[in-house]
């Protein structure tokens, strides 16, 4: 029975797409500029697998012969955002973008959302980086224990910062599922981020690997569903449950880092035996894309890189092992936003060809369709398979 694991390396983008220019994302090209700004990195699994023979990205460092088939996809959505790019890879295009609310949200929402989540009040209401935003009202929550609430000024999503420790996890959970609730028909946005924090002061607040996301369902049949219905298991790491509202999904398991999100998808590796293990190993985008330490996502790219030999040694004799990316989230950009780029594919097993270009596909939802070809399940139509162009 065959299995595919797919592992997105979120926000890990291979090159402005041609329409870059109106997300104000000229000239991107997140792993090339992380590559560029740590005088390179030590991948040599990802080489090996022909990340560097990608069209547009030798200088990371072509070899020989791959021992894969890879490429890069356009994205056909209208976005750039986590929600955009999952949904499409699984087979779902959004043509129209979700609401951004690039100043915070209007003020009859917050005064419905403190009425309805049982609260005193909130703080924040402003747009910007999380990290910023939890130094400079982080104090004050402590005093009042009022949840800080924020959005980011060009993606779609509601955001509430709170001490998991005075405010409570629990609570912070609910109250997320309050907005989530309230945010629908105009007031839409893709998703609601629990985002809790621990520390005692702006100097040591950190963010803790409790963040939940609520987002709004699929709004069409995903892969996910397809495989679910077909009777194989769709087991999903990391925050797949949140980005899928838990729909189409068999198993499931929440992740502190990316070196958990490997281990989890070893775990489930060993105990599966038929469909896709669907992995986001979120830690490229959320610790060091949006904080624009592209030292450190240098240092998490060579980490996955070291943990990619045990992943193929665990790989079953028909297994296809894809990576890919949602989006991108160039650290070496004045901002700290992600933005629209290309993303990478390499898709390797012992049934696949080597050293195989496809360059550029049309959309990410041709990801989607290979793998529903690849287990014998009734297609979506939104992409085009690939199967006759990397079996051998």
């Amino acid at each position: 029975m065959r299995r595919v694991i797919l592992i997105v390396m979120d926000s890990v983008g291979v090159g402005e797409l041609p329409d870059a220019a109106d997300f104000g994302d000229v000239g991107t090209n997140t792993l090339l500029h992380v590559y560029k700004a740590n005088s390179g990195l030590k991948m040599p699994n990802l080489l090996k697998l022909g990340i560097g023979n990608i069209d547009g990205n030798s200088e990371l460092g072509e070899v020989e012969a791959p021992s894969g088939t890879y490429m890069k996809l356009k994205e056909k959505s209208r976005g750039k955002d986590t929600i955009v790019g999952h949904w499409e890879m699984s087979g779902v295009i959004t043509e129209v973008p979700f609401r951004i609310n690039p100043n915070g949200m209007a003020q009859d929402f917050i005064d419905d959302f403190v009425r309805e989540a049982k609260l005193d009040g909130v703080i924040g209401n402003v747009a910007g980086s999380g990290t910023d935003i939890m130094k400079e009202y982080g104090e004050e929550h402590l005093k009042t224990k009022l949840p800080i609430v924020y959005v980011s000024p060009v993606d779609s999503n509601f955001q509430i910062l709170a001490h998991e420790e005075v405010f409570g996890l629990e609570k912070l959970y609910e109250i997320c599922k309050v907005a989530r609730r309230l945010l629908k028909g105009e007031r839409e946005v893709a998703r609601v981020i629990a985002r809790p924090f621990v520390g005692t002061c702006k100097e040591d607040f950190v963010r803790t690997s409790n963040r939940r996301d609520y987002s709004v369902k699929p709004t069409g049949i995903t892969m996910l569903d397809k495989i679910k219905e077909a009777g194989l298991h769709v087991a999903a790491v990391g925050k797949i449950e949140d980005i899928f509202c838990g729909i189409g999904i068999t198993d499931a398991i929440h992740t502190k880092d990316n070196m958990d999100g490997v281990d989890k998808t070893l775990d489930y590796m060993k105990e599966i035996d038929n469909g896709l293990i669907f992995t986001n190993l979120v830690d490229f985008d959320m610790k060091f894309g949006h904080r624009n330490n592209y030292k450190g996502y240098g240092e998490a790219i060579e980490l996955f890189d070291a943990r990619i030999p045990e992943i193929i040694s665990n790989m079953r004799e028909e297994d296809i092992l894809m990576i890919t990316a949602d989006h991108g989230c160039d650290p070496t950009t004045p901002g700290c936003d992600h933005t629209r780029e290309h993303i990478p594919l390499l898709i390797y097993g012992k049934d696949i060809k080597e050293n195989n270009n496809l360059h550029v596909r049309n959309s990410f939802a041709d990801i989607a369709e290979t793998i529903l070809d690849i287990l014998g399940v009734e297609k979506i139509g939104t992409g085009t398979s690939m199967i006759s162009d990397i079996l051998k």
